[in-house]
C-alpha cells in the first residue's frame, strides 16, 4: 500500500477525472434515468472487472431522522465470502413478529410499553424475546430505559432486504 500522500493524490486525480466525465456527459433522458445507479456503478469499474453489487438509499423518517447510505462490494468478494455467517442476521428477520417490531420502531413506537400495547406482538415475555433476538443480530440497539432504535447504519440495509424480498 502506498503512502498516504500517494493515495490522496490518486484519489484527487480520480475525482477530477470523474468530474470531467460528468461535465462532458450528455444530459440524461428518461430512458437513461432508468438505470442511473447501475450505469454509474459500471462507469466506476475497471475494464474487464467481473462486476460489483451496490445498494443505496435515502430515508427520511421525519422529526430530524434522515439516513443516507451506500454500500458496495466487488462480486468476487461477495462470492468468496462464507455466506453461512449471514444466517444469524437473516434468521432474526425471518419472523413476522420481528418484522412488525422493526416496522413499528422505525415508525416511532420505540418503548417497550408502547410495543407491548400491540396485541399481535404477543405477551410481554415474547416481546422481550424478539427484542433480544433483533438486538443480538444487530438490527436493534437499546436506546436506554426500555427504548429501542434501528441503528443508523442498518436502516437502509434493512429496507433494501425488504425491497429485494418483494421481487
Amino acid at each position: 500500500m502506498g503512502s498516504l500522500e500517494d493515495r490522496v493524490t490518486a484519489l484527487e486525480a480520480r475525482v477530477a477525472e470523474l468530474t470531467e466525465q460528468r461535465a462532458a456527459a450528455p444530459p440524461p433522458t428518461a430512458a437513461a434515468d432508468t438505470f442511473w445507479a447501475l450505469d454509474g456503478l459500471k462507469r466506476r469499474l475497471p475494464e474487464g472487472h467481473p462486476g460489483a453489487v451496490l445498494y443505496t438509499g435515502t430515508v427520511d423518517l421525519g422529526e430530524g431522522e434522515r439516513y443516507d447510505w451506500q454500500y458496495g462490494l466487488p462480486v468476487d468478494d461477495v462470492l468468496a465470502e462464507d455466506w453461512t455467517e449471514a444466517a444469524p442476521m437473516l434468521t432474526a428477520l425471518a419472523h413476522p413478529v420481528r418484522l412488525r417490531l422493526l416496522r413499528e420502531i422505525l415508525g416511532g413506537r420505540r418503548g417497550t410499553a408502547e410495543l407491548a400495547g400491540i396485541e399481535e406482538l404477543g405477551t410481554t415475555g415474547q416481546l422481550h424475546h424478539h427484542l433480544r433476538q433483533l438486538t443480538a443480530a444487530g438490527w436493534l440497539r437499546s436506546a436506554g430505559r426500555g427504548r429501542y432504535a434501528v441503528p443508523a447504519e442498518r436502516v437502509v440495509p434493512l429496507l433494501a432486504i425488504l425491497t429485494a424480498a418483494r421481487r
